[in-house]
């Protein structure tokens, strides 16, 4: 049976649903990102890329390029709220949903069609009901397989449907840059241009041999297949987590030590959420903290048991802090906790020194109240405090009996 993938990728997401939630912006530029000093773009409006705005751009040039912009914090949650009604709407037409992003889903339809029409019908139609029922604006590709799918929709946006028959493939890939290949980066297509190869047609004249003489058995095969569009990767409802992490840089570094372990443990109660949300115990802490002279550091440690408790993670994370002695003359610049080792939550340990049932306690409050009803604040006299942390000179946070 022939495959048909369909792939979804959100118009400029985050600014569309700052505009949707807020008509006095339709039309006008926004810019969605990090509103500090040493933020940047998570998203721009289409009105705003004309000035040359993009993602990942920095902030300052952005304000810079279109001052007139609205300049907005992103709103995660309110973002993560309309994902899950796109998502209940391509969940209509296939079991085999694949997540890519908070914007951007794969949609195995193979087999779909005497329940929902051709693959092209049902583009339309989720096309459709996203705009109708959600009030956004999207691009949808088919294809006979995900590389296919996902180039299809770059072609469609913004706004549009384009649909990649299988006999079409050759002329659709053919003008196309090298580098819109999946697993073509900068230094590859730099690679391949000094042999004259610059299209995907280009590489398509390229033997086998040849480029595993340049590139290596597994990559040369690699950009052989996709030159021809081949791609056997399945639509995977259920992808595995391996970690979860967050980090944050702050619009001002950080000195005193109260600050620090603020952000650990909102960074940490972050983490254990979603986590959470996974239904699996991390067996894992990390912490990253990057100084404001760059001096960028990387520890982790092995917990007795697996869990999901905040407190326990959060007291992990400070006791890495504190491990090692990083010397800098500076205040902190980033801070990042993240969980590894993930296992399902089968079973949960009782911890010794924590509330065992305050995981689900936050869980239940916060799916009534939202995400924000609940925090955890600084560490009270009644539990016992780890090692303590370094500070920027070298002074060791106190320790608490």
């Amino acid at each position: 049976m022939e495959r048909a993938i369909l792939h979804l990728d959100m118009d400029a997401f985050y600014a569309s649903v700052e505009q949707l939630d807020h008509p006095e912006l339709r039309g006008r530029p926004v810019v969605v990102g990090g509103l500090g000093p040493r933020g940047v773009v998570a998203t721009a409006s289409y009105e705003a890329r004309v000035y040359g705005v993009r993602s990942a751009m920095p902030m300052a040039k952005a304000r810079a390029l279109c001052p007139q912009a609205a300049f907005l914090s992103p709103r995660f949650e309110r973002y993560e709220e309309v994902a899950h009604r796109i998502r209940d709407v391509l969940a209509g037409y296939s079991p085999l949903v694949e997540p890519l992003s908070l914007d951007e889903a794969f949609v195995d339809l193979t087999g779909t069609e005497r329940l929902h029409g051709p693959p092209g019908e049902v583009a339309r139609a989720i096309h459709r009901r996203i705009r109708d029922e959600v009030g956004l604006s999207c691009s949808v590709g088919v294809g006979p397989n995900k590389l296919l799918a996902k180039l299809a929709s770059e072609a469609a946006k913004p706004g549009g449907v384009y649909v990649l028959r299988p006999e079409d493939v050759e002329g659709f890939l053919s003008p196309l840059a090298v580098d819109r290949l999946w697993g073509v980066g900068p230094r590859t297509a730099a690679r391949l241009s000094e042999h004259g190869v610059r299209t995907a047609g280009d590489l398509r004249q390229v033997d086998l041999g040849v480029l595993q003489s340049w590139f290596g058995t597994a990559q040369g095969a690699h950009l052989w297949r996709v030159a021809r569009g081949v791609d056997d990767s399945p639509v995977e409802p259920e992808r595995e987590v391996k970690s979860i992490s967050h980090e944050e840089t702050f619009p001002q570094d950080l000195v005193r030590e109260d600050d620090v372990e603020r952000e650990v443990r909102r960074l940490a109660d972050r983490v254990a959420a979603r986590l959470g949300e996974e239904g699996m115990l991390a067996s894992t802490v990390f912490v990253k903290i990057r100084w404001a002279d760059f001096t960028t550091r990387t520890r982790q440690v092995r917990l007795a048991e697996p869990t999901d408790h905040p407190f326990l993670i959060a007291e992990a994370a400070l006791g890495l802090l504190g491990r090692g002695g990083v010397e800098a003359e500076a205040g902190i610049r980033l801070l990042g906790v993240g969980l590894s080792g993930l296992v399902p939550a089968t079973f949960r340990p009782t911890p010794l020194f924590a509330a065992a049932g305050l995981p689900e306690v936050l869980r239940e409050v916060r799916a009534r109240h939202g995400p924000s009803a609940l925090t955890i604040g600084l560490r009270g006299e009644d539990f016992p405090r780890g090692r303590g942390y370094t500070d920027p000179k070298g002074t060791k946070g106190r320790e608490r009996p």
